[in-house]
């Protein structure tokens, strides 16, 4: 017998968690609801879902900490994560995102898109070809254990923010577009027509916390995104 996901709406909304429980269903997933932040912190921890769908907007503990204690908890950390946003909130969504949640939906919101991106967060697979340590200048990371450093100093990536710089690095030096890093970091089919913000918010970000080795990510002017090797200088 095969267990469907289980996903947790977190919204106070009546309207939108009608929504939202309609359109999942349908999909065949099993829906839960929390009506604010502190009940859904409670049913995330006695039973932890497949996916949280997370309003910011919440009634005694709002969104924004919501995620936090999530990832901050060794339980929960590589729990994924929607964020249900309103288009005036982007400072927020941009904090959400650091913290370390996984895409936004901004509202309005179609049922089309939000099933599309419930699937591709869901079917992401975290394959990859990389093990063991590597070094690329004062750059060193451990893929196995995900530990990211510059001259010895442990760097706070998010789980989405490390996963880029891992098929970035991948790619061998070949450019990628954001198609294939939607895909590839998200899982989104790249017939879909998904925002590419995404991605160059997370590419801004990890060249910033990289420092002298961010600039090793090149921008291949309409075509996407490199890594420069070591080899190549």
């Amino acid at each position: 017998m095969t267990i469907r996901p289980r996903i947790i709406v977190v919204e106070d909304e009546k309207s939108i968690v009608r929504i939202l429980t309609y359109n999942l269903e349908r999909e065949g997933y099993q829906v839960s609801v929390a009506k604010d932040g502190e009940e859904a912190l409670e049913k995330i921890r006695r039973e932890p879902p497949s996916l949280v769908l997370l309003d910011l907007m919440l009634p005694k503990i709002d969104g924004l900490e919501v995620c936090r204690q999530i990832k901050a908890d060794p339980k929960t950390a590589q729990l994924p994560i929607i964020m249900l946003t309103a288009k005036t909130q982007e400072t927020d969504r941009v904090v959400g995102l650091e913290l370390g949640a996984d895409d936004y939906l901004p509202k309005p919101f179609s049922p089309r898109e939000l099933v599309a991106r419930v699937k591709a967060v869901l079917r992401r697979a975290s394959r990859s070809e990389l093990s063991g340590a590597w070094r690329c200048g004062v750059l060193s990371v451990d893929w196995e254990r995900r530990i990211v450093k510059i001259k010895q100093k442990s760097l706070s990536l998010t789980p989405k923010e490390f996963d880029l710089l891992k098929v970035l690095v991948e790619a061998g030096g070949r450019v990628l577009s954001r198609d294939a890093l939607l895909e590839r970091v998200w899982g989104y089919d790249q017939a879909l027509e998904i925002q590419s913000r995404t991605v160059d918010l997370h590419v801004s970000q990890l060249r910033q916390k990289l420092g002298p080795e961010g600039k090793r990510i090149l921008t291949a002017t309409g075509a996407g995104y490199r890594f420069q090797m070591p080899d190549e200088e």
